[in-house]
């Protein structure tokens, strides 16, 4: 390799941290936070993917890897100069990399980040640092300057960069006596009350502690001159049997590699044999990652091909799938594909499908030996599994075994589906469901009345999800799933609880020629009126037309911006409620009867949650109804 030194000359270039970054890094510089040695893990794991990504590249193309193709980072400490320094032979940076890995932030949801994190509190804050791709800056929180001296493999320049985390960074070339032989070097000019970071049983027990378990030899140097000491074989984890690996090695690994401090709610590790042989190391969070709902929807399944990382971007889990965090190493996937070849393998479809499999059935498992446990699974991540009974056919019957609700009857519990049809009623021939965004608004709603009357049960759905998934013709044993607030209730067939009075499912002559006269007043705002079997206490609602959109699902895509021809929702009455009673008769030249007619459309409405279509009309009508009351 032919090498060159950079003239004394060369002029560092000053640039400004975008905005995100600089207002990130004045919380890391004024900010205590409760668990300082997060920025040692985040650090080391980003040495871990320097080296794992020359590992691959190296794949291709040797000489990278010169003659040193042994991975290792090595932590320096020098407690006079107090200065930590973390140095890896990876990959390495070129300038314009550094600029884009160190003064920009990449990954979405930056925003929510920073908001989430300055109102952190307590042991909160060590859960957010780290997982939206800002590991790096977390230096600041322990050095007054940072230097970053990176050398890519392959490459005969050098650059310097350098920071106080104030605003600015500078880069300028580096001589190559000065810097790595290849990979990058991270000096950290301590803090006063950050100098234990120099001291070796401190580090050493974090580095055990923190990144223990990450896939490259760790070696501790107690002062710049000492010879190095190695702390951590770099042994993967995935590879040993399991009886010699305890919980804590497990939830070290776990936090390494999702970036969350939490402890796993469930862990996965196997070896699948047979047509395709690979290994699964994978971990159910217990909290929710903050990219869960990145609009890409993407998984962080790592992909290694014998030990070799190749991508953290392949689709080895479906997308309701994605806050599985671990890793799959496979022996089957040639080495010599590219990232996109590698997504399209049939190899790689034949374990995402096998890996999806053995996912579901451990939560299965779960859900029948640890009833509790499993429900703090289903409240963290119910809303993203249920996406599924949207987009994977094959597997809905296993996901609406997994699936739980609250309902009519659950008394704010859960309830499984199987649960829910061991106690249908006589003639029940569907599962009942009412959507909404208010779990108790919608638990009070009148269209429930005509079936809490007769005991059916009544799934209330409140997750954004629950309004696709139940249009997609999903059904539970052969039982369909049916909105109480669309179309018939046909109720008639399902007994009445005792001391329920039977609702008169035909109107008498003056409640019938009364509905005729709203039907007429409401042309324009309903597509009929009828008289109601479900209502047993309320005088009106709305539903949706039998063959129309579903209210709900209606006014979610209005809300989106995606608002579909507006359907005209069926009045439906309680011919027997005291109201409806006295309404009718009412003479048919009285004025009341039209501010009547509207105002029962009114009712229906903010029943409904919505506002009445003419606010100033509905107070001029009730302003009018009132006077007369009052005589």
């Amino acid at each position: 390799m032919t090498t060159t030194t950079a003239p004394d000359t060369a002029t560092p270039q000053t640039h400004a941290f975008e905005a995100d970054v600089a207002k990130l890094l004045h919380m890391m510089v004024h900010s205590v936070y409760s668990d300082k040695n997060v920025f040692l893990r985040e650090l080391i794991s980003n040495a871990a993917d320097a080296c794992e990504k020359l590992r691959y590249e190296g794949i291709a193309d040797p000489t990278l890897l010169g003659d040193d193709p042994r991975p290792q980072i090595t932590v320096t400490l020098d407690p006079d100069a107090q200065r930590l320094t973390i140095e890896d032979n990876g990959i390495g940076m070129t300038a314009a990399e550094m600029t884009d890995a160190l003064g920009t932030i990449a990954r979405s949801g930056t925003k929510s980040f920073m908001d989430k994190l300055a109102g952190a509190q307590g042991a909160e804050d060590t859960q957010l640092i780290g997982q939206f791709g800002v590991g790096f800056y977390s230096a600041f929180m322990v050095a007054k300057s940072v230097d970053v001296v990176s050398r890519r493999a392959g490459s005969d320049e050098a650059s310097l960069w350098s920071s106080d985390g104030l605003g600015s960074y500078t880069i300028a070339p580096v001589d190559l006596a000065e810097a790595p032989a290849r990979g990058t070097r991270v000096v950290l000019h301590l803090l006063d009350d950050a100098k234990d970071y120099a001291d070796r049983f401190t580090v050493e027990r974090t580095i055990k502690a923190q990144s223990g378990h990450v896939p490259v030899p760790i070696a501790l140097r107690e002062k710049p001159d000492a010879e190095p000491v190695e702390i951590a074989d770099g042994a993967a984890l995935w590879t040993k049997p399991k009886s010699a690996i305890s919980e804590a090695d497990y939830t070290d690994f776990y936090r390494s590699v999702s970036g969350q401090f939490d402890d796993p709610a469930l862990t996965l590790h196997y070896r699948a044999e047979g047509r395709h042989e690979y290994s699964v190391l994978a971990f159910v969070p217990s909290s929710k990652p903050f990219d869960l709902f990145d609009p890409d929807r993407a998984g962080r399944i790592k992909l290694y091909v014998n030990r070799v990382f190749i991508t953290d971007e392949a689709e080895l889990l479906p997308r309701y799938l994605r806050f599985v965090r671990g890793l799959v190493d496979s022996s089957d996937v040639p080495l010599n594909m590219s990232r996109e070849m590698i997504q399209q393998s049939p190899v790689l479809g034949a374990i995402k499908k096998g890996v999806t499999a053995r996912v579901l059935s451990e939560l299965e498992k779960r859900a029948t030996a640890d009833k509790d446990a499993y429900l703090k699974i289903w409240e963290t991540f119910g809303p993203v599994l249920k996406e599924g009974l949207y987009e994977d056919f094959e597997r809905r019957a296993a996901l609406l075994d997994l699936s739980r609700f609250h309902t009519t009857t659950s008394d704010g519990g859960w309830r499984s589906l199987e649960e829910y049809s061991a106690g249908l009623k006589e003639n029940q021939t569907a599962i009942y469901y009412v959507t909404g965004t208010d779990l108790d608004r919608i638990a009070t709603a009148p269209q429930l009345e005509g079936f809490r009357a007769r005991g059916v049960e009544v799934l209330l759905l409140s997750d954004p999800i629950d309004n696709f998934w139940v249009t997609a013709g999903v059904d539970y044993q052969g039982k369909p799933f049916r909105s109480v607030t669309q179309g018939s209730a046909d109720l008639a067939l399902i007994p009445l609880l005792e001391g329920n009075t039977p609702p008169a499912t035909e109107a008498s002559g003056e409640v019938s020629d009364f509905l005729a006269f709203v039907k007429t007043t409401l042309a324009d705002d309903v597509s009929d009126v009828r008289a109601s079997d479900r209502l047993t206490e309320s005088a009106v609602c709305l539903v949706a037309t039998e063959s129309g959109m579903d209210r709900q699902l209606e006014r979610m895509l209005a809300s989106a911006g995606q608002a579909p021809p507006k359907a005209k929702p069926v009045l439906e009455v309680n011919p027997q409620h005291d109201l409806i009673v006295k309404l009718a008769e009412l003479g048919e030249g009285d004025a009341l009867r039209a501010d009547a007619a509207h105002l029962l459309f009114d009712e229906a409405q903010i029943a409904d949650g919505e506002q009445p279509v003419d606010p100033r009309a509905f107070a001029a009508r009730l302003a009018r109804v009132l006077t007369r009351a009052l005589g």
